[in-house]
């Protein structure tokens, strides 16, 4: 019985340090495209890391033979449509309709958010376009996009990150470039 858990237990020691091995090799690739999916510092933080975590529970399950990138960003995906499913749901309201307060009515009063020079010049740079756009268009689209062009993943590795076929993929990955070039012609129009 003893030789057994010490077998065990080395087999686990085994698995954590080749863990190790592959998020010191993986983490800075994957916060890249957490980034690209949230669009900002923290939530890209917390989806690297909630992606590994998942990664390090059911790393028994992962097939050796198969790339570990894949695996990693099929989680991501899995880990993102859930983050987005927490959120709560935005309430429209017009923005000519008053509130009410204790006091009666209220209306709302909108700051001048024109941009500074600073963020002027910053607004001029392409990643920052690229990034707007990316955030403007459907999250299937967008997955499909940062997994091809900015991640150069083949189709393969994109439909079993996505889990979808491949015409799929190239359905999105065709309507998410046409969607992305329109965007960014809007933005650098808006720019000038």
């Amino acid at each position: 019985m003893e030789l057994i858990e010490t077998a065990a237990s080395a087999a686990l020691s085994e698995d954590r340090r080749i863990f190790d091995e592959l998020v010191q090799r993986y983490h800075k690739q994957a916060y890249n495209i957490a980034y690209r999916m949230t669009g900002n510092h923290a939530d890209a933080e917390d989806l690297t890391q909630e992606a590994f975590i998942r990664a390090f529970r059911f790393f028994a399950q992962y097939k050796r033979e198969l790339p570990f990138d894949s695996w990693l960003y099929k989680i991501m995906s899995n880990v993102f449509v859930d983050m987005l499913r927490r959120r709560p749901k935005a309430q429209i309201r017009s923005l000519d309709q008053p509130i009410a307060t204790e006091d009666g009515e209220a209306v709302i009063e909108i700051a001048d958010d024109s941009a500074g020079p600073e963020e002027q010049l910053m607004s001029r740079e392409m990643d920052s376009r690229i990034q707007a756009a990316l955030n403007s268009i459907p999250e299937d689209f967008r997955l499909a996009v940062i997994y091809a062009d900015i991640e150069g993943l083949s189709y393969e590795e994109i439909a079993d990150a996505m889990n979808c076929s491949i015409g799929t993929v190239r359905s999105r990955l065709h309507r998410g470039r046409k969607l992305l070039r329109d965007r960014l012609k809007y933005y650098t129009a808006q720019m000038q």
